[in-house]
This record gives C-alpha cells, sequence and structure tokens, in this order.
C-alpha cells in the first residue's frame, strides 16, 4: 500500500474522476465471520465487493477504499474526495447525485460536473458534457486492474490482502509514468 501512495503523490490534479466497480467474491474468499468488516456484501450476483476509485486528469488512480459489494457509490463519496488531492473538477456519473457532494466540492474551491437523475427538477444544463465524456479515464482504470485475475475475482478472505493486491495492480499502473518522470529528471 504504501508504494502505491508513494507513487501516486505525483499526479495530475487538475481533474477528478470517481466511480465504482463490482469485484465477485470466489467461495473460498468468502467464508468469513464478519463479512461486512472484510469489505464482502451481499449483491444480484452473490458476495461481493465494491472499489471505490479516484483517478487523476491522466487517468492514474490516487486513491482507492473498499467496501461491501451492496454499498451505494456517493457513501463512499465524500472519503474519496477529501481524500485525493484538490481537483479544479471532480467529474462523477449520476450516482454521485447528492447535494451534499457538491457542496463539499465547492468548499474545497472546485468545479462539480456531476449531472442529476432524471426525476430531478433542476435539469443538466449547466453540466460541462464536454469534460463529462473524459470518464472514460475511471472506466479504462477499471479495465486495466481487472485483467488481473487476483482483481477481478476476489479470492482473499481479509479486506487487508485484498487491498493490498488492488494497490498492487495500480502501482503497476504507474509504474510506465514513473519511469518516464524520472528520465525526465535526470536530463
Amino acid at each position: 500500500m504504501e508504494i502505491f501512495q508513494f507513487l501516486s503523490r505525483f499526479n495530475d490534479p487538475q481533474w477528478l474522476f470517481i466511480d465504482a466497480s463490482i469485484v465477485k467474491t470466489h467461495q473460498d474468499g468468502a467464508n468469513v465471520k464478519d463479512a461486512s468488516k472484510q469489505a464482502i456484501g451481499k449483491s444480484r450476483g452473490g458476495n461481493s465487493t465494491k472499489i471505490h476509485l479516484a483517478v487523476d486528469s491522466s487517468g492514474l488512480p490516487v486513491h482507492f477504499e473498499l467496501s461491501g459489494g451492496q454499498a451505494h457509490d456517493v457513501s463512499y463519496a465524500e472519503t474519496l474526495v477529501t481524500s485525493s488531492p484538490e481537483a479544479e473538477v471532480v467529474i462523477a456519473d449520476k450516482g454521485y447525485d447528492c447535494e451534499a457532494l457538491r457542496q463539499l466540492i465547492k468548499s474545497r474551491r472546485g468545479q462539480h460536473v456531476i449531472p442529476r437523475k432524471g426525476n430531478s427538477k433542476q435539469g443538466n444544463k449547466d453540466i460541462d458534457w464536454c469534460l463529462y465524456r473524459y470518464r472514460h479515464l475511471v472506466e479504462n482504470a477499471f479495465l486495466k486492474i481487472k485483467k488481473y485475475r487476483a482483481v477481478a475475482t476476489r479470492y482473499d478472505k481479509l479486506a487487508r490482502n485484498y487491498e493490498s493486491v488492488v494497490a498492487l495492480a495500480f502501482s503497476i499502473m504507474w509504474l510506465p509514468m514513473w519511469v518516464d518522470m524520472k528520465y525526465a529528471l535526470q536530463r
């Protein structure tokens, strides 16, 4: 985890994208007495874990949290935003439609690009849809780490072990960028 935290300090804080993705838990990894403490929850597909992720403008991860699969995205949004570096703009999908989150982003001197749900009375007239289209960066981050079998299906019983596996996968994403930065600093 420390390696990921060290590498992610060199982020590009212009934009911050937040999202979450569900990972199924293997039956051998789900035999835990208190599953809620180990970030294992029930969802439609059975036992699962949800990875809540914040990525920077380059699509590189800066912070992540684990929760049970049934946890709503917005319940971890405050932690993602406050634990990540201050960004000029925070971009998220409709799952993060919450006035408290919008106020938190404004209090951190940022702008939010979070579309409102369809049943909202206020509408989406103030959304920067061009910037919202870049949300694929956070989706691509999930795509990259789910190529690793140990991340795509959770085999670990303990949350700390699975968190280490996810942190290792995110660190591997940072390595090409880190090598480029180190080479540039030597010149």
